[in-house]
């Protein structure tokens, strides 16, 4: 695996990539990495002949009051998990080397950030579409892998890459979670002994909401209700959001009648967990189609 450092590196490595019409594999992380990531990764591997990895905790997504300070970094275990799975280049670029004027372009997501996280971060996508703007043009990747988790985003990005008309396809990544089904997160950690035993009622939540499907309720208000009441009555933390919405064009629905997801978001103490389960209408969570 190579580590490389500068924009002017990775660009002059991916033009030698492309000279010998290798298809290049990208996945992008803030780093930290579990092993959400590496699905992601074990992914890239399986359908490309060359991955890129980046890792780059973007300052421009991050509110005044959030945590970009605090997100945990561990460059030399992330080094270390990132070749045993295979990446061909690791791009490790500092804010400097992303940054290093203040941008005289803005770029502002309006459509499909209104709801769910969006909602309580303004400017948050505004900042993921920037970075990863540059990150695609930096490394040109065919393909590009995100998590389920992140669904919202998946959704910003789809709908960046058809409407820049980006030359590479999207590829969402089923969510890999803990033995007890609690979602795979680099904020876990935060979690104190009591809220991780809690934190795994998120993931049961959602299967009350697809049971729910399964016996035939089409109602997303009642299904929204009973998994907030769930939520309250088997975790400390508050909820910030319980939603159901078309998937993933992110529109409000009166009837589940088309592919939807159902979305949540607990704050802890000291962690903000989110979870989801995107599902047809009548249920199934395979096939799902962006």
């Amino acid at each position: 695996m190579q580590v490389i450092k500068t924009i002017q590196e990775m660009q002059q490595t991916v033009k030698k990539i492309k000279q010998k019409q290798s298809t290049i594999g990208f996945v992008p992380t803030m780093g930290y990495l579990h092993e959400g990531h590496t699905a992601l990764v074990d992914q890239a591997r399986k359908q490309n002949s060359i991955v890129i990895m980046s890792i780059f905790v973007n300052p421009l997504q991050f509110g005044p009051n959030e945590d970009f300070d605090k997100y945990p970094r561990d460059e030399m275990r992330d080094m270390k998990i990132a070749e045993e799975h295979g990446v061909d280049y690791l791009f490790l670029p500092t804010v400097d080397e992303m940054y290093p004027n203040k941008l005289g372009v803005n770029m502002t997501v309006i459509d499909r950030v209104d709801v769910l996280c969006g909602k309580s971060r303004p400017g948050h996508f505004s900042g993921v579409v920037t970075v990863l703007t540059k990150l695609f043009h930096v490394t040109q990747p065919d393909h590009v892998y995100f998590g389920r988790k992140d669904a919202q985003q998946v959704a910003v990005i789809d709908q960046m890459i058809k409407d820049l008309n980006f030359p590479l396809t999207l590829h969402m990544v089923p969510t890999v979670r803990e033995k007890d089904g609690l979602a795979k997160s680099s904020r876990n950690v935060y979690l104190t002994e009591s809220e991780r035993e809690e934190a795994v009622q998120l993931y049961h939540s959602l299967h009350l909401a697809q049971k729910k499907i399964f016996d035939g309720e089409n109602n997303p208000a009642i299904i929204v209700n009973e998994v907030k009441k769930y939520i309250q009555s088997n975790t400390s933390g508050a909820i910030d959001y319980v939603e159901i919405l078309t998937f993933p064009t992110l529109q409000p629905m009166d009837l589940i009648n088309q592919q939807f997801i159902i979305a949540i978001a607990v704050q802890f103490d000291k962690a903000r967990l989110i979870d989801n389960l995107i599902m047809s209408a009548d249920g199934k969570i395979d096939h799902i189609t962006l």
